[in-house]
């Protein structure tokens, strides 16, 4: 049972986890065919020592698995899967956000996104779009002035939604629709601005990045949009990071 492949050991995760990725990890099993309907799952033991978890943890998973109808438990024989799990569902919204640690890989994310994003809205960007990418950059700015707190989070949101849009592609729109205009908690948004003993500056810094941003995309210029959206994310990151560190 241990030299199985499919039940190597997973890195030491946080343990309000293990119970749930346990499951994530037999569904998957499930759905790729390498665990088929009516086959019996190892046993409770075999699977507490390949997977380093406790018996508790083995438990809470099949019972879970039980609830959904995808195994069923016969006394003193085991445990057998029922049937196909479905695809779990995208979850990136911002109830699923909620740590330091989550907030950066989320960054992580928007990174691969948005540097894509921007470099198409730099080339397929209409007089109309570059409009409404002007008019959140004008938001963003005027908050800046008006807010003690910083750049206002919804304005921020719908400068990045704008320039999703002006990419034309429904699909890129869509997943950042999806991870919502409390992408960054605002707790975690006013901890970067109060990292910084000048608040003034760092208020400038993030407008200044806005703008290269969209004088890009106004260009047409590809690789400087590109190049602008990236800077602003690690930029982003890392006063995040300087946040977290004087937290």
């Amino acid at each position: 049972m241990q030299d199985n492949p499919i039940w190597t050991r997973p890195p030491r995760k946080q343990r309000s986890r293990l119970a749930e990725d346990l499951v994530a990890k037999i569904s998957q099993h499930m759905r790729d065919g390498t665990l088929k309907r009516g086959e019996k799952l190892p046993a409770e033991l075999d699977i507490m020592q390949s997977e380093g978890v406790s018996r508790t943890v083995v438990r809470d998973a099949l019972s879970r698995l039980q609830v959904a109808g995808l195994v069923e438990t016969r006394r003193g024989v085991g445990t057998f899967v029922c049937d196909m799990p479905a695809a779990p569902e995208l979850q990136l919204g911002p109830a699923t956000i909620s740590t330091a640690e989550e907030v950066l890989e989320l960054l992580e994310l928007r990174m691969s996104l948005e540097v894509a994003a921007v470099g198409l809205a730099a080339q397929r960007r209409t007089p109309e779009s570059l409009q409404e990418i002007r008019v959140a950059l004008d938001a963003i700015q005027q908050g800046a002035v008006q807010l003690p707190a910083g750049l206002p989070i919804s304005a921020d949101f719908q400068f990045h939604i704008k320039i999703a849009k002006a990419a034309e592609n429904p699909h890129l729109l869509d997943i950042m629709k999806h991870l919502g205009a409390k992408q960054i908690p605002r707790n975690k948004f006013n901890s970067a601005y109060k990292a910084h003993e000048d608040g003034e500056a760092y208020k400038e810094n993030l407008s200044r990045e806005h703008e290269m941003i969209y004088e890009s995309i106004a260009r047409g210029d590809v690789d400087c949009a590109r190049a602008a959206m990236q800077l602003h994310l690690i930029n982003s990151r890392e006063r995040l990071l300087k946040a977290q560190r004087r937290a």
